[in-house]
């Protein structure tokens, strides 16, 4: 009985700790961020702190499936179709703002 309750303690300890984004390349996601220009939008939609979006009370995003969720209409409103591996790595960029767990 006590292996089993350790065992559960060790697979709660490390889901609970794991990378949202673990297919996600940080340094890819920030390329294609700057590729992309989305700041540009986002310093629009933010009165010119594009940044802002990211921490403002009323975000929409707050867990990683919703980061990923949002990643599609941001894509659209630039006009491109993002992979779901460039998903992963903006997801993994993006986090650097959002601090998902």
């Amino acid at each position: 009985m006590k292996l089993v309750i350790t065992l559960i303690m060790l697979f709660s300890a490390t889901t609970s700790s794991a990378e949202p984004f673990p297919k996600g390349d940080a340094n890819i996601g920030q390329k294609l961020f700057e590729r992309h220009n989305c700041n540009s939008c986002h310093a629009q939609l933010m009165s010119g702190d594009g940044n802002a979006i990211f921490t403002r009370s009323d975000r929409k995003v707050h867990d990683a499936a919703e980061l990923l969720a949002q990643l599609g209409p941001c894509g659209s409103s630039a006009g491109i179709k993002l992979t779901q591996q460039e998903k992963q790595h903006l997801g993994a960029y993006l986090n650097r703002y959002y601090n998902l767990k």
